[in-house]
C-alpha cells in the first residue's frame, strides 16, 4: 500500500473509534513518526494532510527540519540535556520530559532564546524498568516542581504501552493515565495547561483512542 492509502487507512481508524467513544474525529492528532521514513516519505505525508511530524532522535530531526517546510514537528524520544539547544523553540512539543534535571535545562535555554516551550510530561503508567518517564506516585511532586519555572509550558502527559502487552493490560494502563489526566486539569497554575494525553502507537492507537487520547504517535502503520 501506499503512504496515501495507509494515512486514509488510519484516518478511518481513527474516525471509527473515536465515534464508538463518544468523541469527534477531528478531536485526535495525528502524529506521524517519521523516524522510519527518508526525506521524501515525511514529504508524502505533508502531501496527504498530516502536518504534525515526529522524531526520536535530535539528529534525525534537524536534518529533516531543514528539508521539509510547513511541518510542526514533536520529540518524543529521550532528550540528553546537552541536546536541549538543539531542540528548544525548534519543536512544538517536547513529549519526553522526565526529570527536574532535564527540565531545568529546557528552562534555561529557553529563557536565553526568549521563548516558553511547551512540553509533556513522560509517564512510566507501566512502570518498565527499560523505559523512561516518572511513575504515577511522583506526579504530584514533579508537577509541583515544574510550576517554578517561567519557559516551560506543562501540556500534558505522554505515555507508551508495552510491546508485548496484551489489550487488556494496555487499557488498564491508559485508562488509568486518562483518570489522572482529567483530575490534573483542574491545576491552575501559570504553566501547567493540561490539555494534551499522548498515548498510542502503531500496534494500540485504536485502544488509545477509546480510552481518552487526545494525540496517537503513528510510525509503521503509516509506512507498510
Amino acid at each position: 500500500m501506499s503512504i496515501s492509502d495507509n494515512v486514509k487507512y488510519v484516518r478511518e481508524r481513527i474516525a471509527e473509534n473515536a465515534i464508538k467513544s463518544g468523541r469527534r474525529p477531528e478531536d485526535i492528532t495525528l502524529v506521524a513518526v517519521t523516524k522510519s521514513t527518508d526525506i521524501q516519505g515525511a514529504r508524502e505525508l505533508m502531501s496527504c494532510g498530516v502536518s504534525q511530524l515526529a522524531e526520536n532522535r535530535v539528529q534525525m530531526l534537524r536534518e529533516k527540519q531543514k528539508e521539509i517546510d510547513g511541518a510542526t514537528w514533536h520529540l518524543i524520544g529521550h532528550l540528553q540535556t546537552n541536546k536541549v539547544k538543539d531542540v528548544c523553540g525548534r519543536v512544538s512539543l517536547i513529549q519526553s520530559l522526565d526529570s527536574v534535571h532535564l527540565a531545568t535545562e529546557i528552562e534555561k535555554t529557553a529563557a536565553k532564546m526568549g521563548l516558553v516551550q511547551d512540553c509533556l510530561c513522560e509517564v512510566n503508567i507501566f512502570r518498565e524498568e527499560s523505559k523512561g518517564g516518572i511513575m504515577e506516585e511522583e506526579i504530584d511532586d514533579f508537577l509541583g516542581k515544574m510550576s517554578e519555572f517561567d519557559h516551560l509550558r506543562i501540556r500534558g502527559f505522554m505515555t507508551m504501552a508495552p510491546l508485548d502487552a496484551e489489550e487488556a493490560e494496555i487499557r488498564k494502563g491508559f485508562e488509568k493515565i486518562f483518570k489522572i489526566y482529567v483530575d490534573k486539569q483542574k491545576i491552575m497554575v501559570h504553566n501547567i495547561d493540561i490539555s494534551i494525553l499522548s498515548m498510542g502507537m502503531s500496534r494500540d492507537f485504536e485502544y488509545a483512542i477509546q480510552e481518552g487520547a487526545t494525540h496517537i504517535r503513528v510510525g509503521r502503520r503509516l509506512f507498510t
